[in-house]
């Protein structure tokens, strides 16, 4: 606020306010962790809108949305790049003996709890089937 920076503003207000509404139909205050799912929610929605918005030629929101999307992205752990996950996934597929794309599903869930929220899901899907193939 003390540096004028209006659009930063709004972007923090509009997760405060997503926080808040969650912290209010639960009746309760929330946790830590709790907090990094919505942020990570609000980031999912963030890009989704981007993708819609480019689609149909519309860059002006589009740049305000990915603005949002870089604010919100500041306060969520670093996320996981391919080369970091490789080994993740390799392990993974050794562990449920996993030969076919058919097995994605296996793969998938014993992935996915040791990268909660380090990584994106449609990232692991790709690299699991690049593994796979």
């Amino acid at each position: 606020m003390k540096a004028k920076d209006k659009e930063r503003r709004n972007a923090i207000r509009l997760l405060q306010s997503a926080i808040k509404q969650v912290e209010i139909d639960e009746r309760r205050p929330l946790n830590d962790e709790a907090i990094l799912d919505i942020l990570r929610r609000e980031a999912k929605k963030r890009r989704e809108t981007i993708a819609e918005l480019e689609s149909a030629g519309r860059e002006d929101e589009a740049a305000s949305e990915r603005f949002e999307l870089t604010v919100t992205e500041e306060f969520l752990p670093r996320q996981l790049t391919d080369e970091e996950l490789r080994p993740i996934v390799r392990e993974a597929i050794d562990e449920v003996g996993a030969n076919s794309v058919t097995e994605i599903g296996k793969v998938m869930g014993a992935v996915m709890p040791r990268v909660r929220g380090l990584a994106d899901g449609k990232a692991v899907n790709a690299l699991v089937r690049e593994l796979l193939s």
